[in-house]
């Protein structure tokens, strides 16, 4: 096999190429090792403006992009005279003591009890047998509908209602929720 001038130039060509590959993965290899070059320069700006800035120092030459920096650059509102290329934090407002006195609050007092609900209950009268001890007649509601109880004394009535006592012309009951006590007379009907 023949290498024709136009061949020739084509293996120069492709044997340079190769020969710069080599020398960049070789370059690329060498570099990413350790090694006892300087670090990298950095950039080191001074906050200008108000006295007691600390130094800001930023790198130049790192390309990589920092999501927090850039947060903490938008919270950052722009202030006349303040220089918007330096990475700054704006000053502290300082605190106002407050000179009034704390009033203390109202005192709190409690609603009045309201009295207790009326016993809806009506005296109707009552039935003695001799030998037995005397009933009641007790009413609740009104009188077309009302509900009738027979009680005798001690007994409670609707679930609530007490028969302390019975008297010839009224009855004392006592509301066992709210332990009030009250006397009804004697209704007619």
């Amino acid at each position: 096999m023949k290498i024709g001038a136009a061949n020739k130039k084509h293996v120069i060509v492709a044997g340079t190429l190769l020969a710069i590959l080599v020398a960049v993965v070789i370059y690329d290899l060498a570099g990413s090792g350790t090694s006892s070059a300087a670090p990298p320069a950095t950039s080191t700006t001074i906050a200008r403006g108000k006295p007691g800035n600390k130094q800001v120092a930023q790198n130049s030459t790192d390309p990589t992009f920092h999501r927090l920096q850039l947060e903490e650059s938008r919270k950052i509102k722009y202030e006349p005279g303040r220089n918007i290329f330096e990475m700054q934090a704006a000053p502290m407002p300082t605190p106002v003591a407050d000179v009034r006195k704390p009033t203390p609050p109202p005192a709190f007092t409690p609603p009045p009890t309201p009295p207790p609900p009326p016993i809806p209950l009506k005296f109707y009268g009552f039935a003695s047998k001799p030998g037995e001890t005397k009933r009641i007649f007790l009413a609740e509601g009104d009188p077309q509908n009302s509900i009738v109880f027979i009680a005798k004394q001690g007994d409670i009535v609707d679930r609530r209602y007490r028969v302390l006592q019975i008297a010839a012309n009224s009855v004392q009951i006592e509301d066992v929720l709210y332990s009030n006590k009250q006397t009804i007379p004697l209704t007619v009907r």
